[in-house]
């Protein structure tokens, strides 16, 4: 009898312990792995380095030494100013462009040529194309400030206008042609070229190794042979038969340009 109550006994403690061994595994926490780490995303798309943008800086003494050395130089201008006739010859406004060629020779001396050609006009004067080609000498007193002297040859090519012309002689009585003592009295168109100069200063600025920019004022005058020509022909030469007159000018005008090395 002791012996089936201890074996009882026995059998109620193994299972007690059972149970307490289930109760504590369920309770404990349930280890749950770590979620994988997300892929880099990758751009199909190849990145190229880009360049740095530009930066700007002003002109070394380097650049200004280059520009004190012997070699071409090209300009390209825009010439404003005003021609004033002496004795006669109308006025007008000249604007328009100008092409600079040449060669620096060493640092005090450049010897340049330059060509103009402007649009001429005014009230009751000078309308058409005032034109010019001039050999510059010119001296560079510093590193700024350059003079110049030039002369070449000038001309005018008027379109009609509303001058009415000297009336005697008259174009189409004209047997031979004929030449006017003076300009007192214009002709009605000037079509003819003759011979130009001018004195310029210029004050020009290093923009860097290549380029350079400013201003300058110069003083022209011209003397033009204008011709007006009747459309006939001598009898017994062939020649044209025109009245002749000679303009004198003087002006003055502002230019802006840019040169390059």
């Amino acid at each position: 009898m002791r012996s089936a109550v201890r074996i009882a006994a026995f059998t109620l403690g193994l299972a007690a312990l059972a149970a307490s061994s289930a109760g504590a595994a369920s309770s404990a926490p349930i280890a749950t792995p770590a979620p994988a780490a997300s892929p880099v995303p990758f751009s199909a798309t190849p990145v190229f380095d880009e360049d740095a943008p530009p930066r700007l800086s002003l002109p070394t003494e380097s650049d200004r030494a280059l520009w004190k050395k012997p070699g071409f130089r090209f300009g390209l201008g825009l010439v404003y100013g005003r021609i004033y006739g002496i004795g006669g010859p109308p006025d007008g406004h000249l604007i328009g462009p100008m092409i600079r060629i040449g060669v620096r020779l060493d640092e005090a001396w450049s010897l340049m040529s330059s060509l103009q050609y402007l649009y001429a006009t005014g009230g009751g004067g000078m309308k058409g194309l005032r034109f010019a080609g001039t050999i510059e000498p010119t001296w560079h007193a510093t590193d700024h400030l350059s003079l110049a002297a030039g002369i070449g040859f000038g001309g005018i090519v008027e379109t009609s206008t509303s001058r009415p012309g000297p009336p005697y002689p008259n174009l189409g009585t004209l047997d031979s042609s004929y030449t006017f003592p003076d300009a007192s009295t214009p002709v009605s168109s000037c079509n003819g070229v003759g011979v130009a100069g001018l004195l310029r200063a210029q004050w020009m600025m290093v923009l860097g190794p290549r380029a350079a920019t400013g201003f300058g004022l110069q003083f022209e005058g011209q003397w033009t042979g204008c011709v007006e020509d009747s459309g006939r022909v001598e009898p017994d030469t062939a020649t044209p038969i025109v009245r002749r007159q000679w303009w004198p000018h003087l002006g003055a005008a502002l230019n802006w340009e840019i040169e390059w090395r």
